[in-house]
C-alpha cells in the first residue's frame, strides 16, 4: 500500500512538473520578438511541443511578419528553415488533437507565410476543417472561408455547405467583420435572392454601427464586384468610410479602392481630392516595382503635367523591373493619360500569354504613331484569337485595320488579311452561339470601334432582338449603354427598355436612370408613353438627387434640358454659389477628358436655361468662356462650305447677300445666315450696317449680344442654313439626333427660319450637279413647295 502510494505521488509531481514546464515554454514562444528565437525554442524542445505549442508557434510566426512593412518581410526564409518544416511534420501528425479555432488559425497562419495550396498540411486542415464545419463558431468559419477563398477553391463544395450554414444563420451574425469576410468568400455559390439578402443584411450593420473599419468596406466593394452588381447605395456608405479613415490610408487600399470603383463604374470627386493630396506628399516613397505601379495607376490620371512626365520617366527607368500584371495596369493607365511608349509594350507584348492582356496591349500599340508591327505581333495575335470574347477580337481586328491602312505592316500584310478574315468568323460564331442577353451584354461592354460596327453590329442587334423578352430592370443599363455606343436606334430596343424601366421604376437606382434617360434624349426618341416614361424617371431621380455628384447633376441637367425638360428643384440646385463653387473644386481632381464635358454642358445648360425658361432668372454667365473656346479653335472654312457659299452668291445676288460661319447670341455657330424681306427679297448685310465674316473662318465681334438685338425691317426674316453630317443622325435612321434638335429650336427661339440639310440628300445622285443643288437650295430659301 505504501509502494502504491509513493507511485502516485511520484506521478503527480512529474505530471505538476511537466505542466508548468509546458506552461513556461508556451509563454517563452509567446513572448519571441523574433523567428529565429521560435526556431530555437522548436530546435531544443522538439519532444515536448503539443499540438497547442505547435499551433501558437505557427501563429507568432505569422504574427511577427504582420508587424512588418510588406518589403521588410521574411517569408521565403521562414518556410525555408529547417524548424518549420520540424513545426510542419508535428502539425500534421496531431492535427486530430487540435481544438476547432486551433486549427482555422493554424491553416490561416501557414497561407499567410506564404506556403502552397496543394502542401500537405495545408490538405489535412483543410480536411480536419472541413469535418468539424458544423461546429464552428462564426469567426472561426469566416476565417476558414477566408483560407479556402485564398486557395481560390470558389467552387468547392465546402464553399457551398458554409454558404448554407451562412443562410441559416445570417440573422445572427452582428458582427460587419466576420459578413464581409463570409461575404466575398462564398460570393461565386450564391443565388440572386441571397445576394440581396446579405446586401440588405450589410447596410443594415452599417446603419447600426457608429464606425466600421475600412478593410470591411473594402471587402464589401470586392463582394460587389465578385457578383457583377453597380449598387451605388452602398458603395455610396462605404466611400463615407473611406474618406473618414482617410489618413489611415495607404498606397495599397488607396489603388484597390480605385480599381474598385472603376470595374463598379463609380467615382467621387471628394475621394480623389483626398488621394491626390496623400499621394502627392508621399510620391518620393514608392520606390519598388509592387507600390510605383500601383501609385501611377492612382495618381497618373488626376495628376498635373509636370507630375505625370515625373512618372513616365520614372515607369521606363523601372521597365525592367515590373511584372507582366504591373506592366499592364501602367500601360493601361498610359492610355487613360494618353501618354504612349513603345519600349514598355513591345516587352510586355513578348512574354504574355493571357488573351485579354495580349488584346489590352495590342489596342495600345495601335495608338503608337508610325509604329512598324513586326510578323511576331501578328503572330502573337493569331494564337490567342480562338480563346477571345467579343471585345477582345474587336481590340484586335481594330488595330490590325488601322496598321494596314497606314500602310505600317512590314511584310506582314497577308497574314494580316487572313486573321482579319479568322477574326470576322470567330465573331459570327459567338454571336450566333448566344442564348442569354446577360451574358452577350457582358461581352458587349467593352466593345466599340470600326471593325465592330461594320461586321457585327447589325448581326448583334438582330440577336438582341431576338432575346428581347429576356429584357429586365436587372439588364436595362448595359443594353442602353451598348445601345448609346453603337448609336443605333431600334425601336423595339426602345420600346421595351421603356416600358420595363416604367414598371420598375423603384427598383433601378437613380445614376442607372441617368443613363436610360441619356439614351432617350440622345437619340431624340420617344417611347409610345413618352409623357410617362420621362415623368416616372425624373421623379426617381429628383428624389434622389443626394446620391449624384456635384459634375453628375451637371451632365443630367443637360441631359434632361435635351429632351426638354427642366425640373425646377434640379435646376435651382445647380444655378447657386455655393453649388458652382464645389463644382469647381471638383473639376480639379477629374480627368481632363470629364472636366472639359462638364464645362461645356454646363454652359449648354446655362444656355438652354436662358433660352426655354426665363421665368427662372438664370443669367447668362458663360459668355468669356465661349470667346476662351472660340479663339482657341482652329475652325477653318472648308471646301464644302466655299463651294455653298458660292452657290448662295449666285442665288441672292452677290456676297454681301450671305453671311459664312456665322456666331449667334449664346454662341451657336451656324453654316450660312442670309436676310429675306418679306417680299422674300434677300437684304444687304450693308445696307443693314452688319459687318460681313472673312471667308477664311470664325471672326469673335464683342457686339455679338447687341447685334442679335437690332431690330430687323419689318416682315423680314434670318434664315440659318445648316448643313448635318452624319454625326446629326443614328446609324441606321434619318431621323434628327437630340443636340441638331435642341439647336434648330433654339435657333428658332432666337427669331431664325433654320433650313437644314442632311447629308444623305445633298450627296445624293439626284443633287450630283451644281444645276441640281443651286434649284434645291432656292427651293429651300423661298420656301417653294
Amino acid at each position: 500500500m505504501l509502494c502504491f502510494r509513493q507511485v502516485c505521488l511520484f506521478t503527480l509531481r512529474h505530471y505538476q512538473a511537466r505542466t508548468l514546464s509546458s506552461d513556461l515554454l508556451l509563454s517563452q514562444i509567446n513572448s519571441c520578438t523574433h523567428e529565429d528565437e521560435v526556431f530555437s525554442l522548436v530546435g531544443r524542445n522538439k519532444a515536448r511541443l503539443s499540438e497547442k505549442h505547435v499551433g501558437i508557434a505557427l501563429n507568432v510566426l505569422w504574427q511577427l511578419q504582420k508587424k512588418r512593412p510588406l518589403l521588410l518581410r521574411t517569408s521565403d526564409y521562414i518556410r525555408n528553415h529547417s524548424q518549420f518544416l520540424t513545426l510542419c511534420v508535428l502539425a500534421e501528425n496531431k492535427v486530430e488533437h487540435m481544438e476547432d479555432e486551433a486549427i482555422v488559425d493554424t491553416l490561416y497562419s501557414i497561407l499567410r507565410l506564404n506556403v502552397e495550396d496543394h502542401d500537405s498540411l495545408a490538405e489535412v486542415l483543410v480536411t480536419e476543417a472541413w469535418k468539424r464545419l458544423e461546429r464552428l463558431s462564426l469567426p472561426a468559419l469566416s476565417k476558414f472561408a477566408l483560407c479556402l477563398y485564398k486557395q481560390r477553391r470558389h467552387f468547392s463544395p465546402v464553399i457551398g455547405q458554409i454558404a448554407h450554414i451562412v443562410d441559416m444563420k445570417l440573422d445572427s451574425i452582428q458582427d460587419i467583420r466576420i459578413l464581409s469576410v463570409l461575404m466575398i468568400s462564398i460570393s461565386d455559390v450564391i443565388s440572386q435572392s441571397f445576394r440581396d439578402r446579405l446586401l440588405h443584411k450589410a447596410e443594415q450593420l452599417f446603419e447600426e454601427k457608429n464606425e466600421v473599419h475600412f478593410n470591411y468596406a473594402k471587402r464589401i466593394l470586392q463582394f460587389l464586384q465578385n457578383v457583377k452588381l453597380r449598387y451605388h447605395p452602398l458603395v455610396e456608405k462605404c466611400n463615407k468610410i473611406f474618406l473618414k479613415s482617410a489618413a489611415h490610408l495607404d498606397i495599397h487600399s488607396i489603388s484597390l479602392i480605385f480599381g474598385l470603383y472603376e470595374q463598379l463604374g463609380f467615382d467621387s470627386a471628394e475621394f480623389r481630392l483626398v488621394a491626390k493630396q496623400l499621394l502627392s506628399e508621399t510620391i518620393d516613397d514608392y520606390y519598388d516595382p509592387e507600390t510605383f505601379s500601383k501609385l501611377f495607376f492612382t495618381l497618373g490620371p488626376m495628376s498635373g503635367s509636370k507630375v505625370r512626365e515625373r512618372l513616365i520617366v520614372t515607369a521606363v527607368r523601372m521597365a525592367e523591373e515590373f511584372s507582366s500584371h504591373q506592366v499592364l495596369v501602367i500601360l493601361k493607365t498610359m492610355q487613360k493619360m494618353k501618354c504612349r511608349n513603345s519600349h514598355l509594350l513591345k516587352n510586355f507584348l513578348k512574354s504574355n500569354v493571357i488573351p485579354a492582356d495580349t488584346a489590352a496591349i495590342i489596342r495600345v500599340l495601335a495608338m503608337l504613331p508610325s509604329f512598324q508591327v513586326e510578323e511576331i505581333i501578328v503572330n502573337k495575335a493569331a494564337a490567342v484569337v480562338p480563346q477571345c470574347r467579343l471585345h477582345h477580337l474587336n481590340c484586335i481586328a481594330t488595330a490590325l485595320v488601322k496598321w494596314n491602312h497606314h500602310d505600317q505592316l512590314q511584310n506582314s500584310s497577308e497574314l494580316c488579311g487572313n486573321l482579319l478574315q479568322k477574326l470576322n468568323d470567330y465573331g459570327f460564331q459567338r454571336l450566333q452561339k448566344a442564348d442569354n442577353l446577360n451574358l452577350l451584354l457582358e461581352e458587349l461592354t467593352h466593345v466599340n470601334g470600326g471593325w465592330f460596327e461594320e461586321v457585327l453590329n447589325e448581326e448583334t442587334m438582330a440577336m438582341c432582338q431576338r432575346l428581347i423578352d429576356q429584357i429586365t430592370w436587372a439588364n436595362v443599363l448595359p443594353l442602353s449603354f451598348f445601345l448609346i455606343k453603337t448609336n443605333h436606334r431600334c425601336p423595339p430596343l426602345l420600346d421595351k427598355i421603356a416600358s420595363v424601366t416604367v414598371e420598375n421604376i423603384d427598383k433601378i437606382r437613380p445614376f442607372e436612370v441617368y443613363f436610360i434617360l441619356f439614351l432617350f434624349s440622345a437619340l431624340n426618341y420617344d417611347p409610345p408613353a413618352n409623357e410617362e416614361f420621362f415623368e416616372s424617371c425624373i421623379q426617381r431621380l429628383t428624389s434622389n438627387l443626394s446620391f449624384f455628384e456635384t459634375h453628375h447633376l451637371v451632365l443630367l441637367g443637360h441631359v434632361l434640358a435635351v429632351a426638354g425638360y427642366f425640373p425646377p428643384v434640379l435646376i435651382k440646385r445647380i444655378f447657386n454659389v455655393s453649388f458652382l463653387s464645389k463644382l469647381d473644386a471638383e473639376l480639379e481632381v477629374l480627368p481632363d477628358t470629364l472636366k472639359q464635358r462638364v464645362r461645356l454642358h454646363l454652359m449648354k445648360l446655362n444656355r438652354a436655361v436662358c433660352l426655354e425658361c426665363p421665368e427662372f432668372h438664370i443669367p447668362w454667365f458663360h459668355e468669356r468662356y465661349c470667346q476662351r473656346v472660340f479663339c482657341n479653335s482652329s475652325s477653318r472654312i472648308n471646301p464644302l462650305r466655299q463651294h455653298v457659299h458660292r452657290m448662295l452668291t449666285e442665288i441672292l445676288g452677290g456676297s454681301n447677300y450671305a453671311r459664312i460661319s456665322v456666331l449667334t447670341p449664346y454662341y451657336y455657330e451656324i453654316d450660312f445666315e442670309c436676310i429675306l424681306d418679306e417680299n422674300k427679297k434677300p437684304l444687304s448685310y450693308m445696307a443693314q450696317n452688319i459687318p460681313l465674316d472673312n471667308v477664311e473662318g470664325i471672326h469673335l465681334r464683342h457686339d455679338i449680344k447687341d447685334e442679335g438685338r437690332k431690330a430687323l425691317p419689318r416682315g423680314a426674316q434670318k434664315i440659318a442654313l445648316e448643313f448635318l453630317d452624319s454625326k446629326a443622325f443614328s446609324k441606321n435612321s434619318r431621323h434628327l439626333k437630340g443636340e441638331p434638335a435642341v439647336k434648330k429650336r433654339h435657333l428658332e427661339m432666337l427669331g431664325y427660319r433654320v433650313i437644314q440639310i442632311p447629308h444623305f440628300e445633298w450627296n445624293s445622285m439626284v443633287l450630283s450637279a451644281k444645276g441640281e443643288q443651286l434649284e434645291y437650295l432656292r427651293k429651300h430659301l423661298y420656301g417653294i413647295k
